[in-house]
């Protein structure tokens, strides 16, 4: 059996007399889309931005391919493969969409030095152009980011977390604020992806059915702690979270 690609073991984060998140264990296999869902305050965020290396866990490890990366810096975090969006959007108004997606990738690409000479998309124009035509943007590539509509920017928001060739990709609620009728097309582009490069993905999303579609298993946080976590199929029929998070 394959090792984890990420092991994240005993995690706990306090604030004050408030237990945050209250000793989340998982793991995510190469190539594994994994989805997390729970309630609102139940420590989703908490926890990515632990694994993500925002916030500094009172207790527990984190491990990337048997590594340790507890405490690492986002930057850090990036040059070993680990890849993220956010819940707001993180691109860059002014400059076009192409741009956006090459600033993404160039602080992982070699030194300093190395980047001064580079050509001046710094290489990485083809790696760009592919995403772009993955994420049928081409016929904005050239306009400025800011000018689009949030389900576009939202594309390209997600299009950038993938430029570096990450190993890893939390992405956090890559569905907030998009029109019902993007949601299925940001679904399959995340499985072509999947399919295509083989990376793991950790998703936080509200959004139910796109979680259920998309991720190979899902695990639901509530009041700080693992509920359950099991494939799709076995988190629908699984009466405790029904009862505690899905309602019916």
């Amino acid at each position: 059996m394959n090792a984890p690609l990420l092991k994240v073991s005993h995690l706990k984060k306090a604030y004050g007399a408030i237990q945050a998140v209250g000793g989340v264990s998982f793991e995510v296999m190469p190539g594994e889309i994994f989805g997390v869902i729970g309630p609102n305050g139940s420590g989703k965020t908490t926890m990515f931005n632990s694994v993500l290396g925002q916030i500094s866990p009172d207790s527990g490890s984190i491990e990337l391919n048997g590594e340790s990366i507890t405490g690492l810096s986002p930057l850090e975090l990036n040059r070993r493969g680990v890849g993220r969006t956010f819940q707001t959007l993180q691109v860059f108004g002014k400059m076009t969409v192409r741009d956006n997606l090459l600033v993404a990738a160039q602080e992982h690409q070699g030194t300093m030095f190395s980047r001064m000479f580079a050509p001046g998309d710094s290489g990485l124009g083809d790696k760009a152009d592919e995403l772009i035509d993955l994420f049928r943007i081409r016929h904005v590539a050239d306009k400025p980011a800011g000018s689009l509509s949030y389900g576009q920017q939202k594309l390209v928001d997600i299009a950038m977390a993938f430029m570096s060739e990450p190993d890893l990709v939390l992405l956090d609620e890559p569905c907030a604020g998009v029109n019902p009728s993007l949601v299925g097309g940001i679904s399959t582009l995340l499985k072509q992806l999947n399919q295509k490069r083989k990376g793991s993905f950790v998703v936080i999303e509200h959004n139910m059915d796109f979680v259920m579609d998309l991720c190979h298993r899902i695990m639901v946080l509530v009041e700080g702690e693992v509920m359950a976590i099991g494939t799709p199929e076995e988190i629908r029929g699984n009466k405790q979270v029904l009862d505690a998070y899905l309602g019916s």
